[in-house]
């Protein structure tokens, strides 16, 4: 784009154009030393980094910047809604790179460059699941394109190997762990790094397996150690694996191991803008990731940019593909590319309303939200009541752990069980917009010595929203493809068509959260639990952006296990809670 002066119209139109044959692009790989003996073999590891670049702009001396994409899923599970894995050539060169990026970009002016994590695929040593040598691995990627470390033309000896073709500008991109690892990245501070788009990516690896101290039953970070190595080059991990199988306690409390995975608490090291993108029906890595990260950003100055959909783990390019690919070619070329284009005055934050509907906001939360206080009263049957914004009123409701899904306790709102309390608002007056993340707390008496906790909040209403609960988790993919850059043999640019998976639903649980009473002191040790002690505890519920239709209610339900999400505690008990202590705080406006 030479020849175009900075903040005239001229600029803010611009974009890069698709000048470079893509068929002749350098293919090539660099295995970087990131200074770690993680798999014990007495050498530093080396991860390998595909590379595919303008052959042209290297030939001219121009020099490029760099989109990456660092994953441990290359080899294992393969990336994107085709599950695509990398191939290579007989001599082991790189042919086909999963995604778009490189037929898109690379004919722009952008070099891509996929980095196999630490222990996967053609990468040495071994992975631990967020920590150093995770972040370590791409990072010291960063650092080589910026001329800091040191790349190789081979996984052992091979002659050292410059990034004399870039300017040092880099993207990271990335769903997922992926989108994890460029948080990660992004919170070292690393120099070089210009922008993040991470796409429903964990911001706190505790917020994944644990949650304000119940522990989730999604695996461990051994067995997921297990799952990214299983294609790698066979090094031995077996220390590896036990360090990280011992790393982290077996209940919720948070130690150094899950400290030294919090891209939160390490957020004001970020100099990156970043782009976010999450589901907020998410219900794999859950929406209080985006949502914690999103707002400790805030201090930091940086420009921000979120995407909030009504799908589950998804990529936006599978929901809202052309729109997308446009919003991240604008973003990348002013970040990295420099030009004055008007990305950062780009609507800060859009929200899907309803399938395929959208609605840009100034921001997240929504302008004008404020905490609203929602407290139970008890009706006819204390376990059944109304849910109001008024002052407390004394009560006591009790219910029994008996392990049972959300999705039961839901089911028949004006119907009392032993296994939860529900209270509601009754049909409300006007649309209720509730944006942000709430919280619950509770005064409970547990009458064992272990106890878990839970909530959620319902929508309870006719609606049609996306059926994030199915196989494609909101989205149905097609026959027809649609193509997004350049394809050569090996590596197609061609994706099939998705369009919105809906559904009718007379409810919809929009957000949740549990906890551990035993964790009421601190998350970082649990406290026994005398049977008959009243312990208050507040806890999180999901972030999220939601607009409750005039007529619908809005319904609190609190339970013990939440068998779909937490595991059980070993003495599952009654608890009773006191009512006039028990509050919800949800961050919501009133819509006009």
């Amino acid at each position: 784009m030479a020849g175009v002066a900075p903040g005239t119209a001229a600029a803010a139109a611009a974009k890069s154009e698709p000048v470079y044959d893509f068929a002749t692009a350098v293919r090539e790989t660099v295995w970087v030393d990131i200074g770690r003996d993680g798999d014990g073999d007495g050498r530093s590891d080396r991860v390998a980094a595909d590379v595919v670049r303008p052959r042209e702009a290297a030939e001219r001396g121009v020099r490029v910047p760099v989109i990456m994409d660092a994953s441990p899923y290359y080899s294992c599970c393969g990336r994107g809604n085709a599950t695509e894995r990398k191939t290579y050539d007989s001599a082991g060169r790189p042919v086909g790179f999963p995604l778009y990026y490189d037929n898109y970009f690379v004919p722009r002016g952008y070099a891509v460059v996929l980095v196999d994590l630490a222990g996967t695929n053609r990468s040495r040593g071994c992975p631990d699941i967020g920590g150093p040598s995770d972040v370590g691995s791409a990072k010291t990627v960063v650092d080589w394109l910026n001329g800091r470390a040191t790349g190789y033309s081979a996984a052992t000896g091979g002659t050292a190997v410059t990034a004399s073709w870039t300017t040092g500008a880099v993207g990271m991109i990335g769903k997922s762990y992926d989108g994890t690892i460029a948080n990660g990245v992004a919170a070292t501070g690393v120099e070089g790094l210009r922008t993040i788009v991470p796409i429903a990516a964990i911001s706190s690896w505790y917020d994944y397996y644990r949650t304000d101290g119940a522990v989730g039953n999604n695996g461990s970070p051994a067995g997921l150690s297990q799952t990214i190595k299983a294609r790698n080059l066979g090094q031995d991990c077996s220390a590896s694996d036990r360090r990280l199988s011992q790393a982290f306690p077996a209940n919720g409390d948070y130690n150094a191991a899950w400290a030294e995975r919090d891209h939160v608490a390490a957020a004001r090291n970020v100099k990156a803008s970043v782009f976010a993108s999450h589901g907020v029906n998410d219900l794999n890595v859950k929406s209080v990731h985006f949502g914690q990260w999103w707002t400790a950003l805030a201090a930091t100055g940086v420009e921000r940019r979120l995407w909030l959909s009504q799908t589950g783990h998804v990529d936006p390019f599978d929901y809202r593909r052309a729109e997308w690919v446009d919003a991240l070619h604008q973003w990348f070329d002013h970040y990295l590319l420099g030009l004055d284009n008007g990305a950062e005055r780009a609507p800060r934050v859009s929200v899907e309303r309803q399938p395929d509907v959208w609605a840009d906001q100034s921001a997240w939360p929504a302008a004008g939200t404020g905490n609203v206080a929602f407290r139970p009263v008890p009706g006819s049957t204390p376990e059944l009541g109304a849910l109001t914004t008024g002052p407390a009123v004394a009560g006591r409701a009790a219910f029994t752990d008996t392990k049972q899904s959300e999705t039961t306790w839901a089911a028949q709102p004006t119907q009392s069980s032993t296994s939860r309390v529900l209270y509601t608002t009754g049909p409300l007056a006007q649309d209720l917009h509730v944006s942000g993340t709430g919280t619950v707390t509770v005064r409970a008496t547990p009458s064992t010595s272990t106890a878990r906790v839970s909530a959620v909040l319902v929508d309870y209403g006719q609606s049609t929203i996306r059926n994030y609960g199915a196989a494609g988790e909101g989205i149905r993919t097609g026959t027809t493809e649609t193509c997004w850059g350049a394809s050569t043999t090996g590596d197609d640019a061609c994706y099939a068509v998705t369009t919105a998976d809906t559904t009718t639903v007379g409810l919809h649980i929009f957000s949740r959260g549990w906890a551990d009473l035993a964790n009421h002191r601190s998350l970082s040790q649990e406290s026994p639990l005398t049977p008959g002690t009243a312990y208050t505890m507040t806890f999180r519920l999901a972030s999220t952006d939601k607009v409750i239709p005039r007529g619908h209610q809005l319904a609190l339900i609190i339970g013990g296990t939440d068998s779909g999400f937490v595991g059980a505690p070993a003495q599952p008990p009654r608890l009773t809670l006191d009512l006039a202590n028990t509050v919800a705080r949800s961050p919501q406006r009133p819509e006009r």
